[in-house]
Order: structure tokens, then sequence, then C-alpha cells
């Protein structure tokens, strides 16, 4: 029988190969002796795992940024950065117009209702809405930081432009990777610092279909569409939620929350909570943090942020999908509900399927990460995989002392952390398969 020509299949072919092409040239660019300050360069593991980790936008380090690499090395760690938040926001959206109006004309006819225009060919001025998007955020958080740095903290103009644009780009693309080894923990209780760049965080994070959709119907919140809403009213819910519990937990450990006043102490457990979910910057010494703060901290990086956004984890739309499933089996309901919406029961595969893979890629990981590494103990391990998976990039500072065996683990978990999620559930739900049969019914014990 001749194979079945599936353009969408191809279409998520070549979103990873152009992904591990671009990986690849990273790397190369990065094994230059100029850039870093190595002399002869860096070996090809280190410069793989920082290549992915940039690419992925995850922030998990083997060198500093700030002082392993000369200004030609941040500057590939940097467009590798931009490539990859502005790759998953293009793929990302795109994918989600696919499984909207499943290619050719419905695809183009939902790009073109997407951006408000008559245009059949709409694709174009959504894509340059992404760009201008994302140029326009940086470019703002690059100037309030520039001005920050350059007027408070004495850095000369070309060394507080630098600084700026390259924590913007980070931020916005929810990357992590900074210019100092204790990443902002100079800037913990300076909210001119802190603020704008994790709003950056939470503005990269909600996505661009849902950042759209807001701005466009902000008059009419009750015609938002399932996905908005999840994310709109999820976000904050998980944000609330995980600087109270940092507050309380590490509210008088002296080597995190408790060298601060109360008001620092609120403002680094927020700036701690909104940069867990993806991004991965550091105001307190995260080694120094209770093992139940690791805990909660691995479940919000798991989540991670919004879907068609530069967030990573398994996404809030997935977790109330799952979450809404459970609660309608509790309450005995026929259909899964969810802000006023019934559920498509194909989500309910696509969400079981992407949380089921998760989880076993976790379990695989932490599995050999344990049998290499075992004197590092579970919950760092689980730690730095869930951040590595969530592309997070928060780390109890284990990351460089790993065996080339466990960094090379690291690195396939970025990069299904990274592509996993999206292409599972896009795969799936473009899939088209006519079932021409049933097999008998049976109903096995549960529990």
């Amino acid at each position: 029988m001749p194979s079945v020509h599936n353009p969408h299949r191809n279409a998520i072919d070549r979103v990873v190969v152009t992904y591990l092409a671009a990986l690849l040239i990273g790397t190369g660019l990065l094994m230059l002796p100029a850039a870093t300050t190595t002399p002869g360069g860096i070996s090809l593991l280190s410069a793989l795992f920082t290549a992915t980790s940039a690419i992925s936008i995850t922030g998990l380090e083997v060198l500093s940024a700030g002082s392993d690499f000369t200004f030609f090395g941040q500057a590939v760690i940097l467009g590798l950065i931009q490539a990859g938040g502005l790759g998953v926001l293009l793929l990302t959206t795109l994918l989600a117009m696919l499984v909207a109006g499943k290619a050719g004309l419905r695809l183009r006819e939902s790009a073109a209702a997407e951006a408000k225009t008559s245009d059949i060919g709409g694709i174009r001025p959504m894509v340059l809405r992404i760009i201008c998007l994302t140029a326009a955020t940086e470019g703002i958080v690059a100037t309030v930081l520039f001005l920050r740095f350059f007027t408070s903290y004495g850095e000369e103009a070309g060394t507080a432009l630098w600084d700026g644009v390259f924590h913007a780009v980070s931020a916005f693309n929810n990357a992590g990777f900074g210019l100092r080894t204790d990443s902002l923990a100079l800037y913990a209780a300076d909210p001119f610092v802190c603020a704008p760049i994790a709003a950056a965080i939470i503005l990269g994070g909600l996505g661009y279909p849902v950042f759209i959709e807001i701005v466009r119907r902000y008059r009419t919140p009750l015609a938002w569409n399932m996905t908005t809403r999840a994310v709109i009213v999820a976000t904050p819910a998980l944000l609330l939620a995980g600087t109270v519990f940092i507050a309380v937990v590490e509210w008088n450990n002296p080597d995190t929350l408790g060298q601060f006043d109360w008001w620092g102490k609120v403002q680094a457990a927020s700036f701690q909570s909104t940069t867990t979910r993806t991004a991965g910057f550091s105001s307190v010494d995260i080694s120094q943090l209770h093992p139940a703060t690791w805990f909660g901290m691995d479940i919000l990086m798991f989540i991670g942020g919004g879907p068609a956004g530069t967030a990573g984890g398994v996404k809030i739309t997935t977790i109330l999908v799952l979450l809404a499933m459970t609660w309608a089996e509790i309450t005995g309901g026929t259909s899964t509900n969810l802000f006023g919406a019934r559920v498509a029961r194909s989500a309910h595969r696509q969400a079981t399927t992407v949380i089921v893979l998760a989880l076993a890629l976790i379990a695989t990981a932490v599995a050999i990460l344990m049998l290499d590494a075992p004197q590092l103990g579970l919950d760092r391990i689980l730690f730095e995989v869930i951040s590595g998976f969530g592309n997070v990039g928060l780390s109890t500072g284990i990351t460089a002392g790993l065996s080339g065996v466990s960094q090379i683990v690291l690195i396939l978990v970025m990069i299904l952390g990274r592509l996993g999620p999206v292409t599972v559930a896009s795969g799936l739900a473009l899939r088209a398969r006519t079932i021409r049969y049933e097999l008998p019914v049976e109903r096995p014990l549960i529990g």
C-alpha cells in the first residue's frame, strides 16, 4: 500500500531538523577559541551543553556566561536564546493554527482571522506581529535596565547597555542566562531591576495568541476563548501560591530570605515564584533553600507557563484539562467542562499523553543520574532534571560537577522538554486517522 503524504507531519519534522541544525551551528561557534576565555577553547560536551541550554531557552550552565565566555561567545549565546525563543513563539503559534485549521486554505483563513485582516495570506502579518512584540518588549526592558545599571550601579555606558540587552532578551525568552555567577542576587531588593525582568518573563510566558486576544478583546473578557481564560486565571494564581509558599518556608532562613527586611522578603519570594515557573533567574542562593522549597518549585517548574509562548513545562492548559477530567470523574459528570465550555474529548487524550510521557522522561533521567551520582541525593537530582525538562535553568549547584554521562542525559532532557510537549500534542491533534473497526469493550478494575 503506498504511503500517505502527510504535510503536517513533514512540517513538524522540518521544525525538528531546523532546531537540531541551529544547535550544531551554535555548538561549533562556541567551540571557537574566540568564544571563550579558556585558552584553546572549550570541550565539545561543554559547548554542546551550553548551546542546548541556550537554544532550548533553559539556562542550566556548566560554564558561566559572564566569566567563561568572551563578548563574542556571549553574543552567540544571546543569538541562540533569541532564535530559540522566537522560534518557539512562531512554531507553537503556527501549530496551534494548524490544529485549528487543518492546514491549506483553512490555515490561511485561521491566520487571517487571528490577525484580524481580510488578507487570506495572513500568516505574514502574524509573523511580523510576533517579531514586533518581541522587539518592543525586549527594547523597553533593555532601556529600563540600562538606565538603572548606568545610573545606580556605576557601570560604564557600554557595559550597562550590554547588561540591559542581554538580561532583557534572556528574560522575555524565559531563558534565565545572566552575566553574573550569582545570577540576580545583587539586585534581589531592587525593584527597578527585578520588576521589569519579572514583567518580561510573565509576558513571554503568556503566549502570543493569549496576548493578542487580551489586547483585542480587553473590553469583553467573557468572549475570550478557553485557552486565554485558563492562562489568565491560572497565571496569577500560581504566582501568588508560589510566592506564599516560598515566603512561608524560607522566611527565617538566614541564607535565603532571612537576610532581608519584610519587604525584601516579599519581593524576593515573589520574584523567585515568577522565575521558577520557567525563566531560571535567581535572586537568592538556590542551593541553600529548604528541601521542601525545592519540591514546591519542582511542581511549579513542571507546570510551566502558557501554551504558544516562550515558557516551558507541560503548560497550564494541560494541567487544567487533567484537573477538570479528574473533577468530572469525582462528581460523576458526563463531560469535562472548563470555564463554561466543554473540553473536546481529543484534548483529554492529548493532555494525558503529554503528562505520561513527561513523567516517564523525568523518571528515566532521574534514575540514570542517581545511578551515576548517588551521593547527590534524590531531591537535588529531581530538581535538576525537572529544571531541565521545564526549560527553567534553576540549579542547586550540581550541574558543572556532573559527569559526562549525566550532562548528556540533561542535554537530551532539555531538547525533549522543549520540543516534546508541543510536537507530541500537535502530532496527535493533526494525525488524521479513520477507524474502520473497534474491538470489543471490557472494563478493567481500576484502583
